[in-house]
């Protein structure tokens, strides 16, 4: 393929700090999935202070039980604040072009709202707020994946003039529908979490011994007199129906995830990262499938949860990712040469 024209130069150092701030963002996720899973949100019960004390200054002999995981979470999260801080300023005093520099002003934006969402939820005691300050962070963590493709050598080889991009195109509409339904399940398993009760449905894959249960007012009761005799927290139709609708968006994610896997192994993109993603994709589809049904069969182990929310994490970031490449094939875009443009002969299918 002949060499393309980039109107820009490679940032190395920039993209690895990009590519750091989105591995603790996913930290940041993992720890929050731990404090919620063990319900400890509240263990400190004070805040911008833990307990009385300047965050950073909390005697760590002091960290123990809750304490630690609520702690540990506000200290990433803190950590995450800062670096985002600095990605922006970086962003808007080295980077050209304007739609990447105020997107890096928007992860500001969204990492000092989701600081001020994670206060009000201790000193106010909403469950609510939990449900936005989760939801908030896995949108926060695909901002940072976008900066970071932007920022890439890839996204330079992949504005190659020429790219036939019908491939690309259709795999983009099905990435980006299936990404967002992984984002609306993210959702849903944000408010099942932040209810803090026991599971609604305590068998896979079937439900209470039946497909779709059946939820009369005599089978209701009996269902509760048999989770009373455990110890288990009484349920309400709703209760059953956002678990029944958790599990049916995951089978329109792998629906979804199956036909991108084979949109990308199309002829045009079989070479190309898509299809390696696509891959991975699929392959942490079974691994969360796999997850899911564990933290019912384990009546929701604190770990198993938390591993099952990071794997949820790292799938919308794969679904952002595929999807941003996608459309950024589909575009054809030519680069304009300017008198600081750099030749990059590298094949677009080049790793």
């Amino acid at each position: 393929m002949p060499a393309t024209v980039i109107d820009r130069p490679y940032r190395r150092w920039l993209h690895r700090f990009a590519f750091f701030t989105a591995i603790a963002t996913l930290f940041l996720i993992c720890s929050g999935g731990m404090v919620t899973s063990k319900g400890v949100g509240l263990a400190v019960p004070d805040w911008p202070t833990t307990f009385g004390y300047n965050m950073f200054l909390f005697p760590i002999s002091k960290w123990v039980g809750g304490i630690f995981f609520e702690h540990i979470h506000r200290l990433v999260a803190s950590t995450v604040g800062f670096l985002t801080i600095i990605l922006a300023i970086w962003l808007w005093r080295r980077e050209s072009r304007r739609w990447l520099r105020n997107l890096g002003f928007a992860a500001l934006g969204a990492v000092i709202l989701q600081g001020v969402l994670g206060g009000l939820r201790v000193t106010l005691l909403k469950d609510e707020i939990g449900v936005f300050h989760a939801c908030l962070a896995q949108g926060f963590f695909g901002l940072l994946i976008v900066i970071t493709l932007a920022t890439s050598r890839l996204w330079q080889r992949i504005s190659a003039k020429g790219f036939p991009s019908g491939a690309a195109q259709s795999l983009a509409r099905v990435a980006i529908l299936t990404t967002s339904v992984i984002y609306a399940q993210l959702a849903l398993g944000a408010t099942m979490r932040h209810e803090h009760r026991d599971l609604a449905i305590l068998d896979f894959p079937t439900a209470y011994g039946q497909a779709i249960p059946t939820l009369t007012t005599a089978r209701l009761a009996e269902i509760n007199a048999w989770r009373n005799a455990r110890a288990l927290s009484e349920v309400a139709p709703f209760h059953i129906w956002l678990q029944m609708a958790h599990r049916f968006l995951a089978l329109v994610i792998a629906t979804g995830v199956v036909a991108c896997l084979i949109r990308a192994r199309a002829a045009e993109l079989r070479d190309t990262p898509l299809a390696r993603l696509s891959d991975a994709w699929f392959l942490l589809l079974a691994c969360q499938i796999t997850l899911g049904a564990w933290v019912i069969w384990s009546n929701k182990a604190a770990d198993i949860a938390t591993a099952h929310v990071a794997i949820g994490a790292t799938m919308l970031a794969l679904g952002v990712a595929i999807s941003t490449i996608s459309l950024r094939l589909s575009q054809n875009s030519e680069a304009v040469p300017t008198q600081h443009s750099y030749l990059v002969s590298e094949n677009l299918h080049a790793s």
